[in-house]
């Protein structure tokens, strides 16, 4: 049996582990959430994760799987999710991951 995925409050809770509150963690995502929304059309990445890119179908002949009939399926614009190869490598386990970056605090 597969296992199941996190709920958003699960999420929540577990990235609240950290020392920030819940409600820092839901604004953190609701708002990472719209703006990635709102800049997908020019491509959105998410550092680590992969990112979202907006990419023009062509127009294509299909067939109704109930009847049969064939049919012209026309051009469309789909956003697409784009796994970048460090979480590919993590997540199937190939390769070495690459740990993130630590930021290094600058001296005023």
């Amino acid at each position: 049996m597969a296992a199941k995925s996190l709920t958003q409050t699960q999420v929540i809770a577990k990235l609240a582990e950290d020392g920030l509150a819940k409600k820092q963690v839901k604004a953190l995502l609701d708002n990472l959430a719209a703006l990635a929304y709102k800049e997908a059309k020019n491509g959105f990445i998410l550092p680590g994760l992969g990112k979202l890119v907006l990419v023009q179908r062509k127009a294509r002949t299909g067939r109704n799987p109930a009847t049969g009939e064939t049919i012209k399926i026309p051009a469309k614009k789909v956003v697409k999710f784009k796994v970048s190869k460090t979480a590919k490598d993590a997540i199937l386990g190939t390769g070495t991951p690459k740990a993130p970056a630590k930021k290094v605090a600058k001296k005023k």
